[in-house]
């Protein structure tokens, strides 16, 4: 599951909204607020891969986002 928050937090913090990361990565922001309002479970590999991009994420801050609950 995404971490929806902390995803929401490096968008604004980059400068950007939610409407604009949409159009970078090609989806509708329709689309993209319906993700997130899933708690982000509907995001494609592909989809993360060119969030992670667009917003410049280290490795840790993608793992902290796209990665957030451990499987034991």
């Amino acid at each position: 599951m995404v971490n929806v928050n902390l995803l929401k937090g490096k968008i604004v913090e980059k400068g950007l909204n939610v409407s604009e990361l949409a159009a970078m990565i090609g989806i509708d922001k329709a689309t993209f607020y319906r993700k997130l309002g899933s708690g982000g479970e509907n995001f494609t590999i592909k989809e993360a891969d060119l969030i992670a991009s667009n917003l410049a994420l280290n490795r840790d801050e993608v793992n902290a986002i796209f990665f957030s609950q451990f499987v034991a």
